[in-house]
């Protein structure tokens, strides 16, 4: 089970934005915020039930690709985070659709989001 992951960022502002828009469309929304002693944001937690489990923190000089997979519980909310993250600025980097190469049972989406992170949105139809 994943607890959460950390996405750094070199503009956290932007990025937040961006996935205020996309996890929102699964139901994830902004759950705390954190900012630095200077006062300026520096963290931004996302999940539901208030638990955060996926965060992205600011003041990097670069920021570093990472890939992660959200659950989604329908097809149709696969759909829409792929809509939301094009939408609010991502790259498409796989349309939604069935990945037999991965589960027969595999529907994902994939999007870049605006500093090169992979994100996914996968539900598993267990039709059988």
């Amino acid at each position: 089970m994943l607890h959460h992951v950390t996405l750094s960022t070199v503009d956290l502002d932007a990025l937040a934005g961006f996935y205020r828009n996309v996890l929102g469309a699964l139901g994830i929304e902004q759950l705390r915020e954190h900012r630095g002693p200077d006062g300026t944001l520096a963290q931004v937690g996302f999940g539901s039930s208030g638990l955060s489990f996926f965060w992205l923190a600011g003041g990097r000089s670069r920021a570093s690709m990472v890939h992660v997979a959200f659950a989604a519980s329908s097809r149709q909310e696969v759909d829409a985070f792929h809509k939301a993250a094009l939408d609010a600025g991502g790259v498409d980097n796989g349309p939604p659709g069935y990945r037999p190469n991965i589960h027969p049972d595999y529907y994902a989406a994939f999007s870049f989001d605006p500093d090169g992170n992979n994100i996914e949105a996968v539900w598993f139809d267990r039709r059988g």
